[in-house]
């Protein structure tokens, strides 16, 4: 009892010692802007404590000692304070921290889900960069698609994959969009529906898409339209047209909305052709994409778009050289008339999206396409052969020293079209922990009317030739002919037609992990029902069912590298252009062609230079039954309106892309690709789409000492298409090639300002982007052809081809203004 006392005793005596020697720090820790800070750790020898939720702190110290106190904090700057208190006081410090920078090396995330679905992600800053006679998204694609390729740089149509120009999906904000029906020609064409300076996203696959898309055979071009987080107003000019563009939003971030409207003249392109001409071409559209948000959970979307394309075209006169060194030709030809040519189309979309709750999101769309177009022309051309002086040495080098009378051709015209297309659909997104499920349904009614007036007349040394299928075969002069003179060409029919179709998709995607080996997989299927429905014909009703997967795998290598396959039964149901044949009559009974598609891909990241790079590689084929077979003329499909073909496409594409260049990104690519077709059993020809080798750059590069000074390439190299021949032709007899394809665009830019570069000039203070730059199109001058014109001559019984030369080399000026 007595030690009990005496050490609870010593105890508080001791204790009382302690307490006697410390003194107190107290205090709240403050940021710049007079904010509290909460968990600061205040130390001193390893001791403290932290700040609570309102910066407030309090530590005791051993007293008349001199001790360091430290704060610190992982977002601020470190702060030591030396204090010696006297013992029993209290000292109240209250300091403010400021925010620490530190300067890391640049921290890239990378998204691998597009790559897991086998998409490509094209940068809209490198569209809009790009030098092209035809800017925008589809000519890049044509530069830096994974199987894509073009032969005509005033169109902005593409192939992929041996597939023809009808084959490819295009989508804004989840809305299929139309080409014209009548177009014949790229310099016909003007401007394509997408707008890049309205566009935020460009997602690209070439082939094994899922089944959320539609029903073609080939690919899918999938473009989002921006919503406007601020006000601006951007402007480009240059001799081939011009754009403006202007984009807001409400005070309230509800409303927001972007305009884009566009002009372009191709008579640079044209002018340069070997065909003098009065050409007076006016492209213009108006895009519009207005949202309304509603509340957190219901938004309202429209998307509109108003077009015209009026094309007046008189042709004067042409001289054109053929042959070879030894023994050069020339095609000399007047004409007389004009075409006039006029499409208009309206679009209207109105979307809305309603967001159930965070894992379930609902879309209705509804959208009117209609298109109006008219091609008229009268044309007749007096054409004859001429021999050109080969002699060096002559004065007259080069001049057409003797011309010999072939005849004359008289082309007419009156057709009119006006399709109007109307759909309603409804889509389902579904998130459940690691799974995904999307569902959709679409009907439409497509309503066509349609008059083909169009004929031909050829008179060869005095003689009217009759049509190729008419017996007995010309054979004047020397044995005349009594019966009926008959146009060469001749289709004449009306067509009223509705299609009505049902279609409907469903699929489910996961991503999971087995160990540290990533995987994802995507099963789908869609199913579409149509019905054909004419004036005088029976109708038809079809049904096909397209089942599709893909599956991808990243393993856990060093080696940043992914492996996908893909693939499944693609069907495309024929649209009015497939069931019209030659002769302009409807044949509901034309099923859908199927391709049953097989891709293997592999992306490879890694780093050159200590610079990012990326190697992508996919080999794929695809099998093709009840094929429509047709025949291309420059844009214009002709089908046969029969599914009475068979065919395969096989190839290999890869593309490395990356900081060639320190700080700009480069492309480089190539695709190897055969596709054949069996057409009624007689045995495998190429289809006119078998474009056997592409190689295509694009290079973008600067001034090392003047950054701002920039210089991008784009050149294109393609192997010669089958084709050139007659559209009545027999392809088992006529199956000769096109000259290889290759063509060169260099701009440079000057930028003054924009958003990675300021300037001190003061009359540039108000503009967020001042550029100036030169375009020179086709550098090299080399002559390409998509056609040829066939001068029939009846006395030596022989038809000449003479090559349709594209356009020229052109030099361009752009100007580019951002407010």
């Amino acid at each position: 009892m007595k030690a009990s006392i005496s050490f609870l005793v010593v105890f508080f005596f001791f204790t009382s010692i302690a307490i006697a020697q410390t003194a107190t720090i107290k205090g709240t820790v403050k940021n710049e802007e007079g904010k509290p800070i909460e968990d600061v750790s205040v130390t001193y020898n390893q001791k403290g404590t932290n700040t609570d939720s309102n910066g407030r702190y309090t530590l005791s110290l051993p007293a008349n000692t001199e001790v360091t106190v430290t704060f610190s904090h992982i977002a601020y700057t470190t702060l030591n304070k030396k204090v010696k208190i006297p013992k029993n006081r209290n000292l109240f410090f209250s300091p403010k921290l400021k925010i620490k920078i530190e300067e890391i090396e640049t921290v890239v995330v990378k998204d691998k889900k597009d790559d897991a679905q086998g998409i490509d992600k094209v940068p809209i800053e490198t569209i809009k960069k790009l030098p092209s006679a035809n800017a925008g998204i589809e000519g890049t694609l044509k530069n830096i698609g994974l199987g894509v390729s073009g032969n005509n740089e005033l169109s902005t149509q593409y192939n992929v994959r041996g597939g023809n120009y009808d084959e490819n999906l295009v989508y804004v904000n989840g809305i299929e969009v139309y080409r014209p029906f009548l177009v014949r020609s790229g310099q016909q064409e003007g401007l394509s529906f997408v707008n890049p300076n309205l566009t935020q996203n460009v997602k690209f696959s070439a082939g094994g898409f899922q089944a959320k898309y539609g029903d073609k055979l080939s690919s899918v071009l999938d473009i989002t339209y921006k919503k406007p987080k601020s006000f601006g107003i951007g402007l480009e000019a240059s001799l081939l047209g011009g754009s403006l563009t202007a984009e807001g939003i409400s005070k309230d971030k509800k409303l927001s909305a972007i305009l884009g409207a566009r002009y372009r003249n191709n008579s640079l392109f044209v002018n340069q052709k070997d065909i003098e001409t009065n050409f007076k071409p006016s492209f213009t559209d108006v895009q519009t994409y207005v949202s309304y948000q509603f509340n957190n959970k219901f938004s309202l979307d429209f998307l509109g778009n108003f077009s015209l394309n009026n094309y007046k075209y008189t042709p004067v006169s042409r001289e054109t050289k053929f042959g070879t060194l030894s023994d050069p030709k020339a095609l000399i030809v007047n004409y007389r008339g004009k075409e006039t040519d006029q499409y208009l189309t309206l679009f209207g979309a109105l979307k809305g999206t309603y967001l159930v709750n965070d894992n379930l999101k609902l879309e209705l769309t509804s959208s009117a396409y209609n298109t109006q177009e008219e091609e008229h022309y009268d044309i007749l051309a007096f054409y004859g052969i001429g021999n050109v002086n080969a002699d060096f040495g002559s004065d007259s080098f080069g001049d057409v020293e003797f011309s010999q009378a072939i005849g004359s051709q008289l082309d007419h015209a009156r057709n009119d079209l006006d399709a109007l297309i109307t759909n309603v659909q409804v889509k389902a997104t579904l998130k459940k922990d690691k799974h995904l499920f999307e569902f959709g349904a679409k009907y439409q009614l497509e309503d066509i009317k349609d008059r083909i007036v169009e004929w031909e007349v050829i008179d060869s040394a005095g003689f009217s030739l009759r049509p190729p299928s008419l017996l007995p075969s010309n054979d004047e002069p020397y044995n005349s002919y009594t019966g009926p003179i008959v146009p060469f060409t001749s289709v004449r029919a009306t067509n009223n037609v509705q299609i009505n179709r049902i279609s409907g998709f469903g699929q489910w995607s996961k991503s999971t992990y087995i160990n540290d080996t990533q995987l994802w997989f995507n099963l789908g299927v869609r199913a579409q029902n149509w019905k054909v429905k004419a004036e005088g014909i029976e109708e038809k009703g079809h049904t096909v069912i397209s089942p599709r997967a893909q599956f991808s795998i990243k393993p856990d290598w060093k080696k940043d590298m992914l492996f996908r396959v893909s693939g499944g039964y693609y069907y495309q149901p024929p649209f009015y252009r497939e069931l019209r044949d030659s002769s302009g009559v409807v044949h509901p009974e034309v099923k859908a062609q199927r391709s049953i598609h097989f891709v293997l891909g592999n992306d490879y990241s890694f780093k050159l230079w200590n610079r990012p790079f990326k190697l992508v590689t996919e080999a794929y084929y695809k099998s093709l039954t009840d094929v429509n077979p047709f025949t291309v003329d420059n844009v214009q499909i002709r089908y046969r309106a029969k599914n009475n073909a068979k065919a395969y496409a096989v190839g290999f594409d890869a593309r490395i892309n990356g900081e060639f260049v320190e700080g700009t990104e480069s492309y480089f690519s190539f695709g190897y690709l055969k596709t054949e077709e069996n057409i009624d059993n007689q045995g495998y020809i190429a289809r006119p789409t078998d474009q056997r080798l592409k190689f295509a750059v694009l290079f973008q590069d600067y001034v090392p000492n003047y950054p701002n000074l920039k210089m991008y390439l784009n050149m294109v190299y393609n192997t010669g298409l089958p084709g050139g021949s007659p559209s009545y032709a027999d392809p088992y007899i006529f199956q000769s090639r096109l000259k290889d394809y290759f063509r060169s665009d260099i701009g440079m830019s000057y930028v003054f300002k924009d958003a990675e570069n300021t300037t001190n000039i003061k009359w540039l203070e108000n503009f967020k982007e001042f550029s100036l730059g030169i375009e020179l199109f086709n550098m090299f001058d080399v002559q390409n052809s998509i056609t040829n014109t066939w001068v029939r001559d009846i006395s030596s019984s022989r038809s000449i081809g003479i090559p349709n030369y594209l356009s020229g080399r052109v030099l361009n000026v752009k100007l580019k203004i951002g407010l």
